[in-house]
């Protein structure tokens, strides 16, 4: 090789660089503690997906699909469902933190996982910054019906809202509330988050309940009014709530056998969910025609029980049941965000600074809390629904990275030790690539754009900063 040839080859080699999977026994955890068990874990996957979709998204995807709304969840749950076998094999073979980032840096290179980082960064923090919003509506409805008052418009809207505000305080309130408790500690968080799922998940059965006591098949009969092309445009927001089963994965080395607990708690996860969401789905529908739902936006479910009942306690509980809840889904996507952040600092693609553990509560505070004040940005200043579409293309794409990553691995490392492997391989992971796809087409092009802006600066990023300050590159001066 010739002296010019060297820096295009060595550039090469920089971008398609793959990290070394490593047995979880040997491989340090930088100072986070084993400490999540299986429920805990499932817990995690249901309480960061069960609460977007229901308590706020459903407002949003049925004015875009009418009734047919019920097929978008299921094209939503279906590649959600492709996706998460996929990622069980994935979290079997690599349970390491730092989910699809992770995964993709050992099955396609490092800057295949800066992209990758590029849409989970954007899929978890406004995610969290896009339920925390919506959780200040429920938040009012609690209190104009426990005491009569409410906070003030100016202090629970964002400037680009419809009806705009100053700034969006209940929502910076619940965020900070989430950061205290994770800087307290991965267990504490894990218990906390599991009490607050069963809580909600007794909810959504209470509404359940009563929405079918008022269900009228008519509501059914015009079922498509808005086309396929309606049901796909919902099943793109929709699929934002599916955040939840990436959530468990970026758990990797903070759970007790990750081999074995890790696919079990994503796919117990799954089909809790995919159940409560169809059942709760169904119910609402039956009890109100198809376009009433718009202009319920904020405490959607909350209103349909008000509306059933004619009595203002039934929707009381619901309001404070998503009030509590809701704290879970928020908890767990910044957890998953913390834990990504500080699988790229541990591989200096961030700096040191976000892989540094206190050693008193074992978790990473300084990213704890550059999360919570970015997410508090977010969340005070800009509307729901700029937010939900942004998640579900970050969701997307991590779920196809996923879905391509089995193959790659299956093929460059055959005799991996995989404790749980997909079923009808290829053919699963291939099948999830296209429903992905085919929920990604359904999205604005304004989404695309903004996607694509952030894309580019994190991968600008990389360029003139992670790939000189790579764990790995540092590991190939050593050697030579």
């Amino acid at each position: 090789m010739t002296s010019s040839n060297r820096p295009a080859s060595s550039l090469r080699s920089q971008l398609l660089r793959r990290k070394p999977i490593v047995d979880p026994d040997q491989q340090s955890s930088g100072g986070l503690e084993r400490t999540i068990g299986t429920f805990q874990l499932t817990m995690f996957g249901v309480g960061a997906t069960i609460g977007t979709g229901i308590f706020f998204v459903l407002s949003l995807a049925v004015p875009e699909a009418g009734p047919a709304v019920v097929l978008s969840f299921l094209a939503a749950g279906v590649a959600a469902g492709l996706a998460a076998i996929c990622y069980a094999e994935m979290a079997s073979a690599v349970p390491v933190s730092g989910s699809t980032y992770s995964y993709a840096y050992v099955t396609m290179g490092e800057v295949v996982a800066m992209g990758v980082a590029a849409c989970l960064l954007l899929e978890y923090g406004v995610s969290s910054a896009a339920v925390a919003v919506g959780w200040s509506g429920y938040l009012n409805e609690l209190l104009n019906n426990l005491f009569g008052f409410t906070i003030p418009h100016a202090l629970s809207a964002a400037p680009g809202d419809a009806d705009p505000g100053i700034m969006n305080l209940p929502a910076v309130v619940l965020i900070v509330l989430c950061a205290v408790l994770l800087i307290r500690g991965a267990s504490e968080s894990a218990a906390v988050n599991a009490v607050m799922v069963v809580i909600k998940l007794g909810v959504l059965a209470l509404f359940a309940i009563v929405g079918f006591t008022a269900f009228d098949s008519g509501n059914f009969s015009d079922f498509m009014p808005l086309g396929a092309a309606g049901v796909t445009a919902a099943a793109g927001t929709i699929f934002f709530s599916f955040i939840g089963l990436d959530a468990v994965s970026t758990a990797g080395d903070e759970v007790k056998d990750p081999q074995k607990t890790m696919p079990r708690a994503i796919v117990a996860a799954l089909i809790v969910v995919i159940v409560f969401y169809l059942v709760v789905a169904v119910a609402a529908l039956g009890t109100q025609p198809w376009t009433d739902f718009a202009g319920q936006e904020e405490a959607g479910l909350a209103e349909i029980l008000r509306n059933v009942t004619g009595q203002a306690w039934p929707a009381t509980i619901l309001a404070a049941g998503a009030v509590i809840s809701i704290f879970s889904v928020t908890l767990v996507t910044m957890y998953g965000q913390t834990r990504i952040l500080f699988a790229m600092g541990r591989d200096g693609m961030l700096p040191k600074a976000f892989a540094k553990v206190s050693p008193r509560t074992h978790t990473p505070v300084n990213n704890t809390i550059v999360v919570a004040v970015v997410i508090s940005i977010l969340a005070a200043f800009i509307p729901l629904d700029k937010l939900a579409d942004l998640v579900s293309i970050g969701t997307l794409v991590a779920f196809i990275v996923v879905s391509i990553g089995v193959i790659v691995l299956r093929r460059s490392m055959p005799d991996l030790e995989r404790p749980f492997k997909v079923p009808g391989y290829p053919v699963t992971p291939v099948l999830s690539v296209l429903a992905c796809l085919y929920i990604l087409s359904g999205l604005h092009w304004t989404t695309w754009f903004w996607f694509g802006l952030w894309l580019a600066v994190v991968l600008a990023f990389y360029w003139f900063w992670g790939r000189h300050h790579s764990t790995l590159r540092g590991a190939e001066q050593d050697l030579r």
